[in-house]
C-alpha cells in the first residue's frame, strides 16, 4: 500500500498534477489573490 505522499508526488508528476500547479501559480501573480490570502491570514492570525 503506498502511502499518502507517494500518491500526491505520483499525482503532481502526471500531466493533471502539472496543469493545476501551473494554474496555481497562476492565481498567486495576481495581485488581487495575494491580498485575499494576507486577509485570511490576518484574521486567522487574530483568532489567535
Amino acid at each position: 500500500m503506498t502511502s499518502r505522499m507517494q500518491q500526491i508526488k505520483a499525482f503532481l508528476a502526471g500531466p493533471r498534477g502539472r496543469r493545476l500547479v501551473t494554474r496555481g501559480r497562476r492565481e498567486m501573480a495576481k495581485p488581487q489573490t495575494q491580498r485575499k490570502l494576507r486577509e485570511l491570514a490576518n484574521r486567522f492570525n487574530r483568532k489567535r
